[in-house]
């Protein structure tokens, strides 16, 4: 499982430094959206530049995914934008989903290996046992 696990954090290091320097570099052409909707969406996103910080996040993600030190800090960033990557083509572009699988798939292989990094926020139990307030 630890193999597994790094070549898993070397692969999506590899996808997200790609992808998060292409959004600011367009090295690699883009279909045209499969929709009305999804042109509509993309539109809107690039023209106000959000996808400028979310490119960022990849960027940043793949690099904290290289260094075993901040695995789970890149886990952490990278969550969000695979989940908005599976909605996105869950709604607007379900032909073009495998990839958010896949990105899912490996952050899952990855999180199993480094769980024990997110006890303190997967517990149920109050670790001061104080009570809650």
């Amino acid at each position: 499982m630890k193999i597994v696990a790094l070549i898993a954090r070397y692969m999506l290091a590899l996808v997200f430094i790609v992808f998060g320097l292409n959004g600011f570099l367009h090295f690699i052409p883009q279909p045209p959206p499969a929709s009305d909707q999804a042109k509509q969406f993309l539109t809107i996103m690039t023209a106000s530049h959000y996808l400028a910080p979310v490119f960022l996040v990849q960027l940043i993600s793949g690099l904290l995914f290289l260094s075993g030190r901040t695995t789970p800090l890149a886990l952490v960033c990278i969550a969000p934008v695979i989940v908005n990557i599976l909605i996105y083509h869950g709604t607007m572009d379900p032909k073009a989903i495998i990839g958010g699988i896949i990105a899912a798939v490996l952050w899952g292989l990855v999180f199993w290996r480094y769980r024990r990094a997110f006890d303190g926020i997967l517990s149920f139990t109050d670790p001061a046992g104080s009570g809650s307030r």
